[in-house]
């Protein structure tokens, strides 16, 4: 997945305009009549919540809208360039600058949002415009405007309805294999994802989106092993499903770290919902440390017990899951991020 990249955008320049005189026959003192150029095409960004990564513009490094056509003569305005319009996913905070140092200009999260990144430059002005009763015949026309270009780095922070988050090898692409459609990879080492996993959950027809975050590991927010690459991913998520591994000692203490690594990063992470759910209990050696399991976990309400390997107890957590989004969609809360709502795509006559 590709949730980082930069690129030049240039709105096109605007058309030129042009000196022209009125010459037709029985008309001696026409006068000029030079048209306008047309307006340059403008750069915006616009939400498809078709996709998932910002994949599609990993090779286009620089977009460019068309320019404007220059007038003509007969007080004709030429053709406005056609805006340049590119698609990202829900969830693309836009920046401008370089990396190191950039400002927030837009958060698109919703299908139908848009911003306009480069302005169009304006067409310039035939010698129509510049006719006085001193200069009847004004041999004059303006070029036109230069259009805006714009240095943007785009950043993906993906729109989740749940979160899984645990530590490695915790059985995490399992069970998002069993909780939706999605064919994540899985095998018997840590670290086997190595990027967001998506897939799509239903209950009683309501569908949601969930997202698997790579494992985390101590010191995962300053950057070891792959979690900060991924923790953002988990800012917009509205629940957080916690999973842990019934074949680990010390789970309470599993469950504090992995914690301890999210308020970290991000101290609101913290106040988000969360379930936890322990998984492998198919094993002989987990299924003989139940009640030890349950003690050391007590206080957690629901301590949800599965195996996504067999599909056992799949169903009351994914229930659970759905219960949970369904009182947070209820609930209002602010935006933990700023949002800034753009303009609607501009139309053309």
């Amino acid at each position: 997945m590709v949730d980082e990249i930069e690129l030049l955008v240039r709105a096109g320049d605007g058309g030129d305009g042009v000196v022209s005189f009125r010459r037709e026959k029985f008309i001696p003192f026409g006068g000029p009549d030079g048209g306008d150029g047309g307006v340059g095409g403008s750069v915006y960004l616009a939400v498809d919540t078709r996709l998932f990564s910002l994949s599609p513009l990993r090779y286009r490094k620089k977009l460019r809208a068309a320019g404007g056509v220059r007038g003509s003569g007969r007080q004709r305005t030429g053709k406005g360039g056609e805006d340049l319009v590119v698609a990202v996913p829900a969830g693309t905070l836009v920046y401008a600058g370089e990396a190191g140092e950039r400002r927030l200009l837009a958060d698109l999260v919703g299908e139908g949002e848009s911003v306009r990144v480069a302005r169009g430059g304006k067409g310039g002005l035939g010698n129509m415009h510049f006719a006085t009763p001193v200069d009847q015949a004004p041999r004059r026309a303006t070029r036109g405007a230069a259009g805006e270009e714009l240095r943007l780095v785009l950043e993906l922070r993906l729109v989740l309805d749940i979160g899984i988050v645990g530590r490695p090898n915790a059985g995490k692409s399992t069970l998002l294999g069993r909780l939706s459609h999605a064919r994540p990879r899985v095998a018997p080492y840590p670290f086997t994802t190595t990027e967001p996993e998506l897939g799509i959950g239903e209950v009683d027809f309501r569908p949601f989106v969930i997202g698997e975050i790579p494992g985390l590991i101590e010191g995962a927010h300053l950057g070891r092993g792959l979690g900060d690459l991924f923790l953002r991913h988990t800012e917009r998520a509205r629940v957080l499903l916690h999973m842990l591994d019934g074949t680990s000692d010390g789970l309470r203490e599993e469950l504090n770290s992995v914690n301890r690594e999210l308020e970290q990063y991000n101290p609101a992470l913290a106040a988000k919902p969360q379930v936890v759910a322990v998984n492998k209990v198919d094993l002989p050696q987990v299924q003989s440390r139940l009640e030890d399991i349950r003690r050391e976990l007590k206080g957690l309400s629901p301590l949800l017990l599965v195996s996504a390997a067999t599909g056992d107890g799949v169903g009351p957590l994914l229930r659970e899951l759905a219960d949970r989004l369904a009182l947070t969609r209820a609930e209002r809360r602010p935006p933990s991020l700023p949002v800034i709502r753009p303009r609607p795509l501009e139309r053309r006559g």
